[in-house]
């Protein structure tokens, strides 16, 4: 018996998967599995998707397909978030760190899973609570931003309610492991393996004497309070613009170890992801001589 009985797709907003669809749509047909998509995306398709709600899409099935790139797969992990549910992304462009096949691999991936020929690499999310009581989940990062014009993001850290310090930057990011190759990265912050539990606290571009990144221990909760010499800040989850935040507001921020399953079939490994997409190879001077 097959473990793929029913697909769950989620689409990029804009980029063309029709030929993706097609595959799934083919593969699918052939072995009498059901395809749902999301009400706002499966118009985009001619096809025989079923359109259902994020809910019933997340508990009805039993592989969830990604079309697109990162930022579409962290849309999928934000949905999935804590079900058991595996992701399967499939590159719709540049190459990223989180999909895992190309169009072309697509039926040959889905019949690997489909006969249990796969592996989940679990990833970790980062969980707060709005000022306003909204909850909120990331897989990459939670940013702290300045909005230009009014001051420094000036944040006081605390672990298991200690004071530990503060920082004043234009930002301050809060970052999984699977998010230290993203906004992290670009502010000075470390690589990260996706074997690697833990919670990254980096400013970008610190005005502070203390200006060096932070590896927590997941299981402690952090809380950030914003000081009273803090601008406005925006807060950006994996990069979507959320809530605005003022000065005296204080977030808690707690990990989900394993909330989301990414699909992987050995293609590649996270170093040769990483060597490519971030161009990581390191000085000339280290290059063998002529």
């Amino acid at each position: 018996m097959g473990m793929v009985h029913t697909v769950g797709l989620v689409l990029h907003p804009r980029r063309d998967s029709k030929p993706a669809i097609d595959a799934i749509i083919e593969w699918s047909r052939i072995r009498d599995v059901t395809v749902l998509g999301l009400p706002d995306e499966v118009d985009r398709i001619d096809c025989t998707a079923v359109a259902v709600n994020a809910d019933e899409l997340v508990s009805r099935a039993s592989l969830v397909v990604s079309l697109g790139g990162d930022g579409t797969m962290l849309r999928s992990m934000r949905l999935l978030s804590g079900k058991p549910t595996p992701v399967l992304g499939v590159n719709l462009g540049r190459l990223g760190f989180l999909a895992e096949v190309a169009v072309e691999e697509l039926g040959a991936a889905l019949s690997a899973i489909d006969a249990h020929r796969y592996t989940v690499e679990p990833r970790m999310a980062i969980r707060t609570r709005l000022p306003d009581g909204t909850d909120v989940t990331a897989f990459n990062d939670i940013a702290l931003v300045r909005v230009p014009g009014q001051g420094l993001a000036a944040i006081g850290i605390s672990m298991q309610g200690y004071p530990f310090v503060r920082y004043s930057a234009d930002a301050l990011i809060v970052a999984t492991p699977t998010g230290s190759t993203a906004y992290s990265f670009s502010a000075g912050g470390p690589i990260v393996s996706p074997n690697v539990e833990g919670i990254l606290v980096v400013p970008a571009a610190a005005h502070s004497a203390f200006n060096r990144a932070m590896v927590l221990s997941p299981d402690e909760d952090l809380d950030l309070e914003l000081l009273p010499s803090s601008g406005r800040l925006v807060m950006e989850i994996d990069g979507i613009l959320g809530a605005e935040l003022k000065p005296g507001d204080t977030l808690t921020v707690s990990a989900a170890p394993a909330a989301a399953k990414v699909v992987r079939l050995g293609y590649t490994t996270f170093y040769e992801r990483a060597r490519r997409k971030l161009q990581v190879n390191g000085s000339l001077e280290a290059e063998e001589p002529a």
